[in-house]
């Protein structure tokens, strides 16, 4: 997870933001901060390694560095980094986990 790829990214949340409530967005989301709350967007998601989410992230596909609690439903793929935590079930078509990820819930791989 060294390469981000920001491509449709259009919103970021700094390292020094702490948002409380539910975001909906319809482009990608980069996140270095944290949030506390729901994130619904028909875009990619970023989680930098220093972010944390508490909450449900629905999205198109996410890559995770940082920590998220809360259940992840994807229409595409979700990437783990080497330093990912995911305390949450997970809804995807393509799961790639990296070596040193943690993980712990439920994954479904989703319907045509």
């Amino acid at each position: 997870m060294s390469n981000i790829d920001f491509q449709n990214v259009h919103t970021m949340i700094g390292a020094d933001a702490i948002i409380e409530g539910n975001i909906n967005l319809d482009g990608g989301l980069i996140v270095y901060g944290k949030i506390k709350g729901d994130v619904k967007t028909k875009g990619p998601v970023r989680i930098a390694k220093t972010a944390e989410i508490v909450g449900n992230i629905f999205a198109s596909d996410i890559q995770i560095g940082g920590i998220v609690k809360g259940n992840i439903t994807v229409s595409d793929r979700i990437v783990l980094g080497n330093q990912s935590t995911v305390n949450g079930d997970m809804v995807y078509r393509r799961l790639y986990i990296e070596e040193g990820a943690k993980f712990s819930g439920r994954c479904d791989l989703s319907g045509d």
